[in-house]
């Protein structure tokens, strides 16, 4: 038996440690206000709290305004195609069951594009902590109305208003079979941010975040109202849910003691609009993930995928001696 000195030891425990620094990537080229900036504070406050690997963590993204995230973290990222981050999340869960997987997307990457694997996605419960930013706007395309655009909205798309009803990412997600975690918080509360997102990620399963997010550039003043009343926020708390602090009891003190594990009183809070409810609303530790239940626990070493690819090559395959023989 081999002993290490403490001097070492000292030193590895500080290698293993990550500053918040480890996990900034390139510079946010999201406009100023923009909530995708709070979100990727949280996020990288996050890693750092909970000193996850950067080898070790991956953020895959969609198309939009939200899935430049991926681009900002020194981790490992996959900025996908519109509407494909969830399989791209699951076959990155299924082939690495041991990494982190963050999937970022946005109402419209996420609920009108990728909306049938946003579904499916929910059945699987696979292990992977979701964030969906939603601003109610097309803001990468210069504002397109959006599938949780509010009814009157004048868009380039809807110039004389939306007529249609705006479509609920809580009330749709716990309507779905296997939904085992939903949460909703909004980008200018910082501390119930983090909070939300640190419970999402604690959990093992499909934890969908719902982010109710300002975009300064095209819906300026959407959500002012809300910023100004704060009786207009309705916060969810409960021993298995959110227990804010003094500070913020204080400010918001318009509070409902929810049970997260009540599905029905979820989906009546998760349909109102104002107040706005915030924190979280369903959370069912006990629904089983889809990679446990097909058995992908073993991480596939390097020789286990070389054989397996040599496997599928040899079935096309012209060796010499069949050359021959088809020449003759």
């Amino acid at each position: 038996m081999t002993t290490m000195p403490v001097s070492q030891c000292i030193i590895r425990l500080h290698e293993a440690q990550h500053n918040l620094e480890d996990y900034q990537g390139g510079v946010p080229r999201w406009c100023s206000g923009c909530g995708d900036n709070a979100i990727l504070t949280a996020v990288q406050r996050l890693c750092r709290d909970e000193d996850l690997a950067p080898e070790r963590t991956v953020f895959v993204s969609g198309i939009g305004c939200s899935s430049r995230l991926p681009h900002y973290m020194k981790t490992y990222g996959f900025h996908g195609i519109h509407g494909r981050a969830f399989p791209i999340a699951e076959g990155v869960k299924m082939a690495r069951p041991d990494l982190h997987v963050f999937v970022n997307t946005g109402d419209g990457d996420c609920c009108s594009i990728g909306a049938a694997h946003w579904i499916h996605a929910i059945r699987y419960n696979m292990n992977m902590t979701v964030i969906l930013h939603d601003n109610q706007v097309y803001g990468l395309t210069k504002k397109q109305a959006s599938p949780t655009s509010p009814v009157g909205l004048k868009s380039n798309t809807t110039p004389r208003g939306n007529v249609l009803e705006a479509l609920n990412p809580l009330t749709v997600t716990l309507g779905v079979q296997n939904v085992s975690f939903v949460a909703q918080c909004v980008d200018w509360i910082p501390e119930l941010l983090y909070d939300v997102i640190s419970k999402a990620f604690r959990h093992r399963g499909f934890s969908f975040i719902r982010i109710i997010q300002r975009c300064p550039e095209w819906l300026p003043k959407m959500f002012e109202p809300w910023l100004q009343d704060p009786s207009r926020t309705l916060l969810l708390t409960h021993g298995n849910g959110l227990q804010p602090s003094s500070e913020i009891s204080r400010i918001y003190k318009n509070q409902r003691e929810h049970d997260p594990l009540n599905i029905h009183q979820a989906r009546e809070i998760a349909s109102a609009q104002d107040p706005i409810p915030v924190g979280i609303l369903y959370h069912n530790p006990e629904v089983p993930c889809y990679e446990d239940m097909k058995h992908v626990g073993e991480v596939r070493t390097p020789e286990a995928i070389r054989v397996g690819l040599e496997a599928e090559m040899d079935k096309f395959t012209i060796w010499p001696d069949q050359a021959r023989q088809q020449a003759a």
